[in-house]
């Protein structure tokens, strides 16, 4: 029997849960846990042990997210704008950055990784705290074990903390004191490669854009809004939907840059080309669509908010809007605030996105991290995790 004992290894996901005050939010870390090293959160060592494939643990309260994750003793500062380093893009409110881009801060060195966020900006100055972005949130972890067994030997290692791992991004997605994050500034939407986009997609790409274990996360999450008999759209169509199988739709729409892409995927029952950048409208009538989906293109929207309200104007009362996205995108196409972000503040934009388009309501993000990339992957064993997933969604507001 698959039991978790002392000696095991366990290959458990945990949940992270917490609320804002216009969403909520959901953070997932797949991990292979060593229950003699690792530290875990409080209560969930005892809980584990005598768990099997399957068990669940939790949901447990783990208090406020300054108590559970300390900023230490000087956790706001003021500094010059000076003092970002040479060649430093001109900070934003509620944006982060890592410390070790400052000059003249006590105890900070330029390898120095840790966020800090900025919170006000003014004569010159800058406020900045360095808070955990969790800090002041009430949080609840849970776990769900996939497998165990026993170690096969033990001669070292690193000791893991779990919590630790869990929290390292999360909170950077949401605005800082309520006020909208400064993405928009300067060229934010400005591209590498500045050509009529219908010229970059003019050739079929019949490429996965990510790898099988993310395509099933976001199959699965995508399963959890498709009913029998809806009308969905696939928003930046490809040859691929990642709708699941089981779907019983009553229509897929695609709406993309290549027709010969979409012509290929099995799951469209129609298909239209429409460059949303040269044109950031949807041809479809009001109120055509139950779900429209979004599957790792967002970045390369130019004019988004509008976009993002026209998708609300073809959805029906209740309809959902759902975007995911990875860290992998065609570099040249993609707008250059995308590239400067972390992972976490990319689900941040995207939720400014849906906010400022002031159509969508019952807010709510995903991040799926951790698991193990499949071995018959291109990039295996370059890179031992899966492309991490991350989803933001709405729904039509009422009226």
């Amino acid at each position: 029997m698959k039991t978790i004992t002392k000696e095991s290894l366990a290959e458990v996901e945990f949940q992270l849960n917490w609320k804002s005050s216009y969403g909520t939010h959901e953070e997932r870390l797949f991990t292979t846990t060593n229950l003699w090293r690792d530290i875990f959160p409080p209560g969930f060592y005892d809980q584990l042990l005598g768990k099997m494939p399957g068990d669940r643990i939790g949901p447990v309260a783990c208090g406020r997210g300054e108590t559970l994750l300390p900023a230490g003793p000087a956790s706001r500062i003021t500094i010059k704008r000076s003092q970002f380093r040479p060649g430093m893009v001109e900070p934003g409110y509620g944006r982060f950055y890592p410390l070790g881009r400052l000059e003249g801060v006590s105890n900070v060195f330029p390898q120095n990784t840790r966020p800090f966020r900025v919170t006000g900006i003014e004569n010159g100055s800058i406020e900045a705290t360095l808070k955990h972005p969790l800090a002041g949130y009430d949080l609840t972890v849970s776990a769900l074990v996939h497998d165990a067994f026993i170690k096969p030997y033990d001669r070292g290692g690193e000791c893991a903390m779990v919590m630790e791992c869990l929290s390292d991004g999360p909170g950077m997605q949401v605005r800082a004191n309520g006020r909208p994050t400064d993405f928009f500034s300067e060229d934010a939407f400005s591209r590498e490669d500045a050509a009529a986009d219908a010229v970059f997609y003019q050739n079929p790409r019949f490429v996965n854009h990510i790898d099988d274990q993310a395509i099933t996360t976001i199959s699965d999450l995508y399963g959890t809004f498709v009913r029998p008999g809806m009308d969905v759209l696939d928003l930046m169509s490809s040859w691929r939907s990642h709708v699941p199988d089981s779907a019983d739709l009553k229509s897929l729409v695609g709406l993309g840059m290549n027709g010969a892409e979409m012509a290929e995927n099995p799951r469209l029952t129609d298909y239209q080309v429409h460059d949303l950048n040269a044109a950031p409208w949807l041809p479809f009538d009001a109120n055509a669509f139950d779900l429209v989906i979004c599957t790792v293109s967002v970045e390369y929207l130019t004019s988004p908010i509008a976009v993002f309200k026209d998708v609300a104007r073809v959805l029906r009362p209740g309809g959902a809007f759902v975007v995911t996205f990875s860290n992998r995108w065609f570099p040249p196409k993609a707008i250059k605030l995308w590239k400067n972000l972390h992972e976490f503040e990319r689900m941040g934009l995207v939720l400014e996105y849906f906010l400022q388009s002031e159509k969508f309501t019952d807010l709510q993000t995903v991040s799926s991290r951790g698991w193990p990339r499949p071995e018959t992957d291109k990039y295996y064993p370059q890179f031992l995790k899966s492309d991490p997933v991350y989803a933001v969604w709405g729904s039509k507001t009422a009226g």
